[in-house]
């Protein structure tokens, strides 16, 4: 989120508004309007807010407002100080426009409903529908009609925490694998040399790996990108700070208990370090994807600087939260 710079003294000094102002004169009240505030004249100063032209606001895509404060004593004729010194230095503010309840109520419902819903994988037709409801009131509402256009929203890392997309599943039916989590799947953007990553994060129980791949896009319209996969990537696997057996697991729904295998397992452990101690020194592998399957595109229905919705093929959808937000669920 990219801060937006205030402009500079010179541009108020130079506007029809504050010309006048600048004049011997009564300051006439078209100026003041023009400025847009009118206030009473304090006993010997002047003070006028001059807000950013809407067009730079909805350019950057941004909740924040910048104003410029003078305050220039009256008998100086705002040309200049007393005795010909300089007129006083401008001091900037920044006013936050709050988002509306509305919006903030429906994204915390959005978020609250993904509950237990293990990313869409478990989610039953009823929750579905009622998300598929949320998600269809927060589109209608998107402050960010044209998200191409607004990159500086679009960059950074994005976590997904819901999909329909029916391909994704058996990835994310790994996750519940004895001893095996699938821990983060996330998706970054870098407006700058135009890539995007896509990385999933698997947890053991000794080591930590990834998958990712990279991809170039091309923007096709202002609310769609064309996405190019180019290149896959597995890191190496990394080694847990601390290691702990379960005292049982769950498998096919029968709950195994693992206390009469410690001393097995405990040895296996030990071993499976060394190796996967000595794989972890080594580079990552990475591979060219070139397959009929390697493009793709994707639509942002909505996007703040919290919450990024998008569509794929087959009328899939995507919820992301960006990295920090709180509107994350705990881990």
């Amino acid at each position: 989120m990219a801060a937006i710079s205030s402009f500079s003294a010179h541009h108020y000094a130079n506007s029809p508004a504050v010309a006048q102002l600048t004049s011997g004169s009564k300051p006439a009240a078209s100026a003041i309007s023009a400025v847009g505030f009118a206030a009473s004249k304090p006993s010997n100063h002047v003070i006028t807010l001059s807000p950013r032209p809407l067009s730079i606001f909805h350019a950057w895509g941004s909740r924040r407002t910048n104003f410029r404060v003078f305050a220039i004593d009256a008998e100086d004729e705002w040309s200049g100080g007393k005795n010909g010194e300089e007129a006083p230095s401008t001091v900037t503010a920044t006013v936050v426009e709050e988002e509306p309840s509305e919006m903030k109520d429906l994204k915390r419902a959005l978020v609250d409903s993904f509950y237990g819903t293990d990313r869409g994988l478990r989610a039953s037709s009823e929750t579905r529908a009622e998300i598929v409801e949320l998600i269809t009131q927060l589109e209608a509402k998107n402050p960010t009609p044209a998200p191409t256009e607004a990159l500086n929203l679009l960059n950074g890392k994005w976590i997904l925490v819901y999909t329909s997309f029916s391909e994704l599943f058996p990835l994310l039916a790994t996750g519940t694998l004895p001893l095996v989590k699938v821990q983060e799947i996330s998706q970054k953007f870098d407006s700058g040399t135009l890539t995007v990553e896509n990385s999933v994060q698997f947890v053991g129980p000794l080591a930590t790996t990834s998958f990712s791949t990279n991809a170039s896009f091309e923007v096709r319209s202002p609310k769609r990108v064309q996405i190019k996969f180019e290149e896959g990537v597995i890191s190496t696997p990394q080694l847990t700070d601390a290691i702990e057996i379960p005292e049982s697991v769950e498998v096919l729904g029968k709950k195994i208990d693992l206390a009469p295998f410690k001393g097995l397992i405990s040895s296996v452990q030990n071993a499976a370090s060394s190796v996967v101690k000595s794989i972890s020194e080594r580079p990552p592998i990475k591979f060219p994807i070139r397959t009929e399957r390697a493009q793709s595109w994707l639509l942002t229905t909505y996007l703040d600087e919290d919450l990024r919705i998008s569509r794929g093929d087959g009328s899939s959808v995507f919820v992301l939260i960006k990295e920090g937000s709180p509107l994350l669920p705990p881990s």
